[in-house]
Formats: C-alpha cells, sequence, structure tokens
C-alpha cells in the first residue's frame, strides 16, 4: 500500500499548493487586468486637461457634489445604523411577540431596489399623492395651509436608502451579537449593571466591527446609488458623472469626478476590510442558549419591540410591494404590460450572458485560490473581487474611456485589412455591456463558487487522481456534481443583480436594448408609475430569492 502511495501522481490540488507562477495564477491575472481596465483608465485619464477642469469644476459643481454625497451617506447611514442595531439587539437579546417572524422578515427590505422605492414614495406622499391628498380631504386645508415634509428632499433620499439598506447592517449585527460571550454580559449584570449599560459597555463595543462592516456596505450602496437622487433631483457624484457625460458631452469633468468618487470608495473599500479583521466569534455566544433571553422585557416594553421591529418592515418592504399590486392590477398598468415581453426579454438574455460569464470567471479565480498559494495568485483574486465595490456610473465612464481609443484602432484594422467600414466595432455594442456587468458583479459569483469550493476535501481530488483519473474526468466526475448547488446559486444571484441594475445600463446599452430596469426608470421618470408597476413588481419579487438565501444562511 505504501508503494502505491508513493508512486501515485501528486495531485496539484491542495489547498495552499505550490506557490510557484502556475496556469491557474495566468488566468487569475488575466481576469484581473480586464476587471482593474476601468479603474486604471480613470486614473490614468483624470489628469488630462491640467488643473483648469479641475478648477473649474471646483468653482461650479464640486462642492455641491462632495456636499451632497457626504451629508446624504451620514443620513441614510444614521438611519440605517440605528435601525439595524436596534432590531439585532431586540431579536438576540429579547422575547416578544412576533420575535421568530420578524427575526427573518426584518431582511426583507433588502429585495426592494432603492430607485422603486423611491418612486412608491414619491408616489405616494407628494402633494398629490394619497396621503396628502387624503390629509388635506380629511382637514379641508387647501394649499400653502400645512406643512408636510418633502420626500423629494435629500432628506427624503436618505430615508428612502436608509430603509432599504439597514438589512445591511442587521444581518452583521446579528451575527455580531449571536458571537459574543454570554459570560461577559453576565458578568456585568452580576456587578450591578443594568440591561441598558451592559448593552452600551459591553455588548455593543464587542459588535463593534460587525456593525461597521455594515455600515460600510451601505455607505457603498448610498455612493452608488443613481436611481433615487436622479428622481429626487439630488446633485451627487453619480448624477454628476451621468449628467456630464450624457447630457453635456463633457467627457473630462465625468472622468475627474469619477477619480475624485473612485477615492471614495477605496476609503469604504478600507474600512469594510478592516472591521472584518474584527471579527471575532465565541464559542458561547448569545445563540448558545436561545430560549434563555438576556434582557427582560415588561408587557408594555414587548409590545414596543414588536412595533420596532414592524415598523422597518412595513416601511421598507410591506409598503412598496403592496402599492405596486395595488396599481398593477388597474387597467392602465395590464394594458401597458401588453410589450411586457419585448423588454423582459432584453433583461432575460443580458442576466444569462452576465451570469455565464461570471461564473466561468468565478470558477477560475476559485481553482486558482486551491492550487495556488502564490501572492500573486490572492493579489489577483482581490482585484478581480473589488468590482462590486464600484458604483455602476463610475464603472460605465471607466469602461467607456479606453473604449473608445481601443475601437479606433481596432476598427481602423478592420478597415484596412478587410475592407470593413461599418464604423466603430465594440462601442454601443451589448459586449461592453455586458464586460462591465462582469465586472460589477464578479464578487457575488466568486464568493458563492469559492464557499463550495471549500467544502470539497482536498483528499477526494488526491484519490482520483492516484487512481489514474485526468483532470478532465476529476473535474467532471468529482468536482461538477459537488459544485452545482454553488455554480447554480452564483449564477442566479448574478442574474438578479443584472436584472436590478440601472447606472451601468443606462450609460452602455445599445439605442435598441430596452430591459426592465430601465424601462421602469424611463416610465418612472415621465411619472407614468401606473405604467411602470408591474416591471417594477417584477424586479421586486426577483430580489426576494437573494433575500430568502441570505436568510437560510443566517439560519445555519
Amino acid at each position: 500500500m505504501s508503494s502505491l502511495t508513493q508512486s501515485a501522481p501528486k495531485p496539484a490540488s491542495f489547498v495552499g499548493g505550490d506557490p510557484r507562477v502556475s496556469g491557474w495564477t495566468i488566468g487569475a491575472l488575466i481576469v484581473a487586468a480586464f476587471a482593474s481596465l476601468p479603474i486604471l483608465a480613470i486614473l490614468v485619464s483624470a489628469p488630462s486637461g491640467g488643473l483648469e477642469a479641475l478648477t473649474h469644476l471646483a468653482e461650479t459643481v464640486l462642492g455641491r457634489y462632495i456636499g451632497n454625497t457626504l451629508l446624504l451617506m451620514v443620513l441614510a447611514g444614521a438611519l440605517a445604523g440605528i435601525v439595524g442595531t436596534g432590531c439585532a439587539w431586540l431579536v438576540s437579546a429579547a422575547r416578544f411577540p412576533g420575535r421568530t417572524f420578524f427575526a427573518w422578515a426584518l431582511v426583507l427590505p433588502l429585495a426592494v431596489p432603492a430607485y422603486i422605492a423611491a418612486y412608491i414614495y414619491a408616489d405616494l406622499l407628494d402633494f398629490t399623492g394619497h396621503v396628502q391628498g387624503a390629509f388635506r380631504a380629511a382637514t379641508g386645508l387647501g394649499v400653502g395651509e400645512y406643512w408636510f415634509p418633502q420626500i423629494r428632499s435629500l432628506g427624503g433620499g436618505a430615508f428612502v436608502l436608509g430603509i432599504v439598506l439597514y438589512p445591511y447592517v442587521y444581518l452583521l449585527a446579528r451575527a455580531g451579537f449571536a458571537a459574543q460571550s454570554l459570560g461577559q454580559f453576565h458578568a456585568a449584570r452580576s456587578l450591578g449593571a443594568g440591561a441598558s449599560r451592559a448593552f452600551w459597555r459591553v455588548a455593543l463595543p464587542a459588535a463593534r466591527p460587525a456593525i461597521a462592516g455594515g455600515l460600510a456596505l451601505v455607505l457603498m450602496e448610498v455612493l452608488a446609488d443613481f436611481g433615487v437622487a436622479q428622481y429626487f433631483a439630488i446633485p451627487t457624484f453619480s448624477t454628476g458623472i451621468f449628467r456630464s457625460w450624457l447630457a453635456m458631452g463633457d467627457k473630462q469633468a465625468a472622468l475627474k469626478l469619477a477619480a475624485i468618487m473612485l477615492a471614495f470608495v477605496i476609503v469604504l473599500i478600507a474600512l469594510e476590510a478592516r472591521t472584518r479583521a474584527g471579527r471575532t466569534a465565541s464559542k458561547d455566544g448569545l445563540s448558545a442558549r436561545s430560549d434563555d433571553p438576556l434582557i427582560q422585557l415588561s408587557p408594555l416594553g414587548k409590545a414596543l419591540a414588536t412595533l420596532a421591529c414592524a415598523l422597518p418592515v412595513l416601511l421598507g418592504f410591506a409598503i412598496p410591494a403592496a402599492h405596486l399590486g395595488w396599481l398593477s392590477m388597474s387597467d392602465v398598468a395590464l394594458g401597458a404590460a401588453g410589450d411586457l415581453w419585448s423588454y423582459a426579454r432584453g433583461s432575460l438574455w443580458l442576466g444569462l450572458a452576465t451570469a455565464i460569464a461570471c461564473v466561468v470567471a468565478a470558477i477560475l479565480l476559485g481553482f486558482a485560490k486551491t492550487r495556488s498559494a502564490s501572492p500573486l495568485t490572492r493579489g489577483a483574486i482581490r482585484v478581480s473581487t473589488l468590482g462590486y465595490a464600484l458604483p455602476g456610473a463610475l464603472l460605465a465612464v471607466g469602461l467607456l474611456a479606453p473604449l473608445g481609443a481601443i475601437d479606433g484602432t481596432l476598427s481602423r484594422f478592420v478597415r484596412d485589412t478587410f475592407g470593413y467600414s461599418g464604423g466603430l466595432i465594440l462601442t454601443g455594442t451589448s459586449a461592453v455591456l455586458v464586460y462591465a456587468l462582469c465586472v460589477r458583479f464578479l464578487t457575488v459569483a466568486y464568493n458563492s463558487v469559492e464557499g463550495g469550493l471549500s467544502k470539497i476535501p482536498p483528499s477526494l481530488d488526491a484519490a482520483a487522481r492516484s487512481l489514474g483519473a485526468g483532470p478532465a474526468r476529476v473535474l467532471t466526475r468529482i468536482y461538477a456534481p459537488l459544485l452545482s448547488p454553488s455554480l447554480a446559486a452564483a449564477a442566479a444571484l448574478v442574474f438578479i443583480d443584472t436584472l436590478r441594475e440601472l447606472p451601468a445600463t443606462l450609460i452602455l446599452r445599445p439605442f435598441n436594448l430596452e430591459t426592465l430596469a430601465t424601462r421602469t426608470y424611463r416610465l418612472a421618470s415621465d411619472e407614468r408609475l401606473v405604467e411602470a408597476s408591474i416591471p417594477a413588481l417584477i424586479l421586486l419579487a426577483a430580489g426576494l430569492l437573494p433575500v430568502l438565501l441570505l436568510t437560510r444562511t443566517g439560519k445555519r
């Protein structure tokens, strides 16, 4: 037996294996090169134009873009942090009616795209909306005789973003509370600290890295937002890039705004990475004794806890979903759905193409990680998976900048070699849009594939190779069946994210391509929300799949 083992071919799939540069490492480097192209293009192109262009921006719109973006991030982050942390603590430490339901229902607002929530709340809370109309009818007050908060404002945008993004904080804060030591909390209580003081002095500081990580994700989403800011007329970096490039044709201004926006992204990525390193788990966490509440609530306290957990679900999911459902049953909505298939088809093929490309690249990166311990491989994977933190508008501008030069060279070569004179070859095609979406959503596919690969013992590969199975047979007979759930999840998540992506699709799509997201945006921008209700409802329903997967993962 020992001689057989010694003579068997040495497998190359051990985790943390050969540190030398291998074919897998080269493949990972190629993926990283494509993924980093938009970032490099922005960094290289931004200095062009000298200080004059930057000075012009500083004297006109730059201060307003920076101020509005920062204020939107602060307000939305504060709302998401308070709601997410408070609900996570109640669900983790207390017992009250509906706790089991709210433990998973508090994640539901993630299914609602922020721009769709903005359309709904504008329709409800505007002067001509249902709420103010009912208020005037009930009170008899007329125009100018009462005060009502403006939903189409920076504060309104912060409310919409905060109420649909707080689940990022909720999920990580709940995991942070569940990973804490019961002994520390009980020790504080035994020393005379009340429940409130023990929370502020023990539980909250221990969960701070997890909460900060959730806030970093919220701030990334707020920075990347285009739909809410555009609809509520809030000048931010995303709307400024869109306006500079498409409306004004000012390429240099768009690139400089993208470069400044990239600096914000880098700070948030560093914050998220730092908080991830600080998250630790305890063997006797809060989840270890789910029947033993840490804090005892009075009957009134239980009622207030139920209300506190019900309001975010109501405002973030139930009201938008119910209002869309009500609008979609009208004759106008049903009549507008006659051409639903024409733009649903665009979403389907775009989602499928992006999902397939992302899964293939994720498989390459996943195998590169398991088969090479090279720092070069780890760096390539890190660069390749930065795209999810990059706003869609930034990615689009970063791709369009070098694409013009590449496309011009390619079209001249084709014209001189083959006599083709049909103009630019790549610009304005779906291939560029798929490329941008792959850069943005490769992280989603990679996380799923890498999680599946980590569950496959290296001994399976080693045993198959020792019995003479070649790489192709090992891949089809071992890895394909075991990875199929992870690959399906990766493809589904990328597909859904592609359906909901708005800014990159708006900037890069061909003129003849309409998707569910762009159709919803165009109709809502024309104040035709009833006609947009059915495609918006489809996008909301599609968003339920990743929420259900998150809930299932949280239970595990």
